[in-house]
């Protein structure tokens, strides 16, 4: 049996043309039995009318009809848009000469057939045409589908002649891209060059034309010209025949105007990585310098001159807080960015925002003999927001124009309340300035402006962009004015008022003595808990020391603590799981322990009161913090 009669041939529809009542019903039996849907018309009349109406695959029709010629009707169907796709096999008994086959075929019929037609002979020609058919259609679809790829992907599609490069098409992408019409680049093909960056155009002209030798040909270059400059890759390779003959160049051209964007941000937090560790080692090791000479003035001057150890004593304190204030800078970057940082929001007056922030920058203040002015409202203003965040904004805005002020400048603090429900608190300083490019930035995570005379580095830029993300947290803004070198500047921020509460006057308690206890110290830095062991012990507590949680738990065990000061990140068995192990056995169910630890996030202090910490204070812990930590409960 023919393969082709085991196909599934009932969806095809052929329409059967012959004004002989026998041979049309040879033919469509013939039809019949191979599966197809067949449909008759017995003249060419009716022939044009039911293939405009039924759309058969196929006219099976003979030449001589009784009102109009076979051929003919063959003509009407194929020039009709209706029908032209209509596949059209002509029959004929009587005309079947060579001259007849020719004028048949010349009229538009796929193919001719001369009587008398085999059964098989007839299917199979039936078959053929309709494989033709799939075929042309699957390639009609093939090329529907690549024109609309083509029309609507971002890149342009080029495709070239091999041997002159002559162009045979563009992708509309081509008028969005290059900013030229397709129109003038089919009549002057080279008219993509004139997009092309002048600085890159040669470079890029010769290399295209040097393809043919090459056959590479993969550039990155700009269009446009300064104002207006987009990047592309372009790309292009040969196109082969079934022979692995190139007959075609095709060519891609990418905008790639991003992706460069992104490199050169890329490029640029990269150099400013490298100056920010650069300032960073700078930053730590400038005050280790007077720490290390203060400690050198004590173990050499005698204990007779107090007043030596005492500056040396107040040298050490002032490098320790600012090292403190570097670190707790870093640590809330790094929360900002990663949205971990909260706010502790309350109603606060005014005073007990500005008093904490000026006490911060005192020693500063005094050290490089600036005069501070301060203009605060006469009657309370409250706010509603989170103190110590408050404090630090101010102090940030304080310390920055400290650094940026000669000895011996003026900076003032004034607050106004330029709407009843809106306080601007400015910072002015008659500092060295800001020039127009810095104050476009400065408010960004590491800018550096420029330096005081006696101050070539100071600070990790990080201060003022602390400032805009808590001001902007607190749903305030912050603007600076300067109006250049040498001019001063100002800081003002605006932020909403809080209408003053009805407060309840409360006495103070006063705070319960704090005791003599014993206490138990952990701590695998040996330095750091041997020095505060002496200092507790010449409080009059008794202390003991351990390094690593199986002598701490050995220690705690035969000397039953009080309290427990208790370092997390321990050798082996870390601080957490050290508290875990103590609050499991009744004897510390009620041992206070305090954790000291270098790690302070909201995450790590809520892993300290899982674990059964009572305290967390973080490294290097202010002593007062340490003593409340230690007082008992009233």
């Amino acid at each position: 049996m023919n393969k082709d009669t085991v196909m599934d041939n009932s969806s095809i529809l052929i329409l059967n043309v012959d004004d002989n009542d026998g041979a049309r019903y040879v033919k469509t039996r013939i039809l019949q039995s191979a599966g197809f849907a067949v449909i008759e018309a017995a003249n060419g009349t009716d022939a044009l009318e039911m293939a405009r109406k039924q759309a058969p695959a196929l006219v099976l029709l003979d030449v001589k009809l009784p009102d109009i010629s076979g051929i003919e009707v063959c003509r009407r169907i194929k020039a009709d848009v209706a029908t032209c796709t209509v596949l059209v096999l002509q029959t004929s008994a009587a005309l079947i000469g060579r001259d007849d086959k020719i004028r048949g075929l010349d009229g538009g019929a796929d193919n001719y057939l001369a009587a008398p037609i085999e059964a098989d002979e007839l299917i199979a020609n039936v078959n053929a045409l309709l494989r033709l058919q799939r075929t042309q259609m699957d390639l009609r679809n093939s090329e529907e589908r690549f024109r609309q790829l083509t029309e609507n992907i971002e890149d342009v599609f080029w495709m070239f002649g091999v041997a002159d490069h002559q162009l045979l098409y563009a992708s509309p992408a081509y008028e969005r891209l290059f900013g030229r019409t397709l129109a003038q680049l089919q009549q002057t093909p080279d008219d993509w060059l004139a997009a092309v960056h002048t600085e890159d155009r040669a470079l890029v002209q010769a290399d295209w034309q040097d393809f043919s030798n090459s056959g590479h040909y993969d550039q990155e270059f700009r269009l446009g010209q300064e104002h207006a400059i987009r990047w592309v890759r372009d790309r292009a390779f040969l196109v082969r025949d079934d022979q692995q003959r190139p007959y075609r160049i095709a060519r891609i051209t990418s905008d790639i105007s991003e992706r460069k964007n992104m490199e050169g941000l890329l490029r640029q937090a990269d150099e400013h990585k490298d100056d920010f560790l650069a300032t960073l080692a700078h930053e730590l090791r400038n005050p280790l310098s007077p720490i290390r000479s203060a400690v050198t003035l004590m173990n050499t001057v005698p204990a007779t001159q107090p007043e030596v150890h005492q500056r040396a004593r107040d040298v050490i304190l002032r490098q320790v807080d600012h090292l403190t204030h570097l670190v707790d800078d870093l640590l809330d970057v790094a929360r900002i960015s990663q949205g971990k940082l909260t706010l502790r929001q309350q109603d606060v007056e005014l005073h007990a925002v500005v008093d904490p922030a000026i006490e911060t920058v005192k020693a500063l203040f005094e050290a490089r003999g600036h005069v501070l002015t301060v203009d605060l409202p006469p009657q309370p203003v409250w706010l509603h927001g989170d103190p110590v965040r408050l404090s630090q904004i101010i102090g940030n805005l304080l310390h920055n124009a400290a650094k940026f002020t000669d000895p011996g400048g003026r900076i003032s603090v004034s607050a106004t309340l330029p709407q009843p429900d809106r306080i601007r608190i400015a910072v002015t300083d008659n500092g060295i300035g800001i020039t127009s490019y810095n104050l476009a930035r400065i408010f960004d995570m590491f800018a550096q402006g420029a330096s005081t005379r006696d101050r070539v580095h100071d600070g990790l830029g990080i201060g003022l962009s602390l400032v805009s993300k808590l001001v902007e947290m607190h749903g305030g803004t912050v603007q600076v004015r300067s109006d250049g070198i040498g001019q001063g500047s100002t800081f003002t921020i605006e932020l909403p008022l809080q209408q003053p509460a009805v407060v309840t006057p409360v006495v103070a308690e006063a705070a319960p003595e704090l005791g003599a206890q014993r206490l138990l110290l952990v701590d695998d830095n040996i330095d750091s808990v041997g020095v505060m062991a002496e200092l507790l012990t010449l409080m009059g507590h008794e202390v003991h020391t351990a390094h690593n949680a199986e002598d701490a738990l050995a220690l705690a065990r035969a000397q039953l603590p009080q309290t427990i000061v208790l370092d997390l990140g321990l050798p082996g068995t870390d601080g957490y799981a050290l508290a875990r192990m103590l609050r499991a056995e009744p004897a510390f169910a009620h041992t206070r322990l305090i954790a000291h630890t270098g790690y302070g996030s909201d995450q790590d202090r809520e892993r300290t009161r899982a674990a059964g910490f009572d305290f967390h204070l973080v490294k290097p812990a202010n002593f007062d913090d340490l003593e409340q930590a230690l007082r008992p409960v009233a």
